[in-house]
């Protein structure tokens, strides 16, 4: 018996699906058709959608078989007519003269050409083999033709319930699925041309997920967080949830984000580093954000003693800040992050005043004993934060707007490794807690405003002097710090996130009792700098400054 022929009814609902990616594109038909629509596709989406005996119509009714062995398949004028058409008495005479339909819905993604890119062992020829042509431009010529664009598998199921509902507020939710399709044809295209240059083009194209109140300052309106949509990292900004309080500001983002450099930054160094440090291989971490810079932070195995360790680095200034943990936080957690170290004239129900939490996750119960006037303490959470290692480190290009344009560099990805034969090492060998303590003040000190030299003792940060312009002041701050918030500093370690110019700077250090620096070489005083640490009996590791240099944020 042979099977029935499809035939193309020019008037009726025409959805034209073609898709790289073929998840869930056959239950998509299925509703489709359901709801009147005939379903128009192409090469393998077509192949997929009769296997599983869903009536599809195969373009090439419209455009003719394929060309140059399937370089060409949707290229056609008579097919871009059905989605470029108006609605104009005209347009619609000319489609039924031809006897073409006029195309409702296109559901369109595109050959995985970035995935090619980053594969390692593609060539120039499989990376343009995997750039897709007829994709693009059939989401361009949708978006242009105002019709119902899905470009993301997420917008399937939105696209079936709008329809059901009698397309509410038509224009908006088309402008917006429109407005998608061109951002992420924009986004390909910059792929591309980001690869076929080698860098010498370059951009971002972003989507707002959150409006700000104001930016950095109340006069600087409008402000936003957008997510570049092409990253799929588990730790991007957007994927951090609020789950109380009111809408982080611009500044509470930024200081996410930071936090977020540091503590990847620390579970990695961790991670490298077992053999020095083997009573801490996963420890809980926790760090506490003020104006973008680390004022506490801590590791150990008991998230209770981590909490106050980090809270008692800098009591003054985490009043108001942002904390983050890679662990739950349940009751005893957050009674200790709200009622440590408070003043012994405090009230019975005094708590500490915080901006934010952040964490992977919140036991219910807790919610409420966080809670501030207008929701002024945030609770954030992504559950990515309890698997960070050496792989959590953000990959991605930084960039930094100036002036007509952006300065473009790749990340801060470097992980202290005390096992790289580049590292010399000078008088005493670090004890575990030392080389516990120089991990903890390298994460934070490498992740703070340059310059930095970051003081840590008992596996808490004491002093983190950082945005100097002398490394003899950032050390003059950080034991300034250490001591204004009476730590005793006989035995601390500190790192300095670039080489001592003159041995001032070690001297600093090795007065307040330092026992332990890391820091850089390549300065011409080198040596003084290692008579110093000598002389007071300092450990001192330095990393090549070309390999290990931690300037950040300028």
């Amino acid at each position: 018996m042979k099977k029935k022929k499809l035939v193309l009814l020019p008037k009726k609902k025409t959805a034209l699906l073609s898709v790289y990616y073929k998840d869930g594109i056959v239950e998509f038909a299925r509703a489709l058709i359901a709801l009147g629509w005939q379903i128009l596709s192409s090469g393998g989406t077509a192949k997929a959608l009769q296997a599983a005996g869903v009536p599809v119509i195969d373009i090439e009714v419209i455009v003719g078989p394929p060309m140059f062995e399937g370089r060409v398949k949707t290229l056609s004028r008579e097919l871009h007519a059905g989605m470029l058409a108006r609605k104009l008495e005209e347009d619609l005479k000319e489609l039924e003269r031809l006897g073409l339909p006029r195309i409702g819905i296109v559901c369109v993604d595109f050959y995985d050409m970035k995935a090619e890119i980053a594969r390692p062992g593609s060539t120039r020829e499989s990376v343009i083999e995997l750039t897709d042509v007829g994709g693009p431009t059939m989401l361009h010529s949708g978006a242009k033709g105002e019709r119902i664009v899905v470009c993301d598998l997420q917008d399937r199921a939105r696209v079936i319930e709008w329809l059901k509902a009698g397309c509410p507020d038509e224009q908006n939710f088309i402008d917006q699925l429109c407005a998608k399709a061109d951002a992420i044809v924009a986004d390909y295209c910059l792929a591309a041309s980001r690869y076929r240059s080698g860098g010498k083009f370059d951009g971002v194209v972003g989507q707002l997920v959150q409006t700000c109140k104001y930016g950095e300052n109340p006069s600087m309106t409008p402000a936003g967080s957008y997510k570049d949509i092409g990253n799929n990292d588990p730790l991007a900004l957007h994927n951090f949830k609020v789950i109380d309080g009111a809408d982080p500001s611009y500044i509470n983002w930024t200081d996410v984000d930071r936090m977020l450099q540091t503590m990847t930054h620390l579970a990695a160094a961790f991670d490298v580093n077992k053999k020095f440090v083997p009573r801490l291989e996963s420890p809980k971490l926790a760090s506490g954000v003020k104006h973008g810079n680390t004022c506490g932070g801590a590791a150990g195995n008991n998230a209770i003693d981590v909490i106050n360790r980090m809270l008692s680095g800098d009591l003054r200034a985490i009043f108001g800040g942002w904390i983050s943990t890679n662990f739950r936080i349940g009751v005893l957690e957050a009674e200790a992050l709200l009622r440590l170290h408070l003043p012994p004239e405090s009230k019975a129900d005094a708590k500490r005043l915080l901006d934010g939490v952040v964490a992977p996750s919140f036991a219910p119960e807790v919610i409420r004993l966080f809670e501030r006037k207008e929701g002024k303490c945030r609770l954030v959470v992504n559950p990515a934060l309890e698997k960070l290692d050496a792989s959590s480190l953000d990959t991605s290009p930084r960039r930094r707007q100036v002036r007509g344009g952006y300065l473009l560099q790749p990340n801060y990805t470097y992980i202290i490794d005390f096992n790289d034969p580049r590292i010399k090492r000078f008088g005493p060998r670090p004890t575990a807690e030392q080389f516990r303590d120089l991990i903890i003040g390298w994460a934070v000190g490498s992740t703070s405003n340059s310059n930095t030299i970051t003081t840590v003792i008992d596996g808490k940060v004491v002093g983190n002097g950082c945005g100097g312009q002398d490394r003899v002041g950032v050390g003059d701050l950080s034991v300034k710090k250490a001591n204004d918030a009476r730590h005793y500093l006989p035995g601390a370690s500190s790192y300095s996130d670039s080489f001592f110019p003159f041995p001032d700077g070690p001297e600093v250090l090795a007065k307040a009792g330092i026992k332990a620096i890391l820091t850089s070489s390549g300065s011409i005083n080198d040596e003084l700098t290692i008579e110093v640490c000598e002389r007071y009996g300092i450990s001192l590791i330095m990393v090549p400054d070309k390999v290990g240099r931690g300037f950040f944020g300028h």
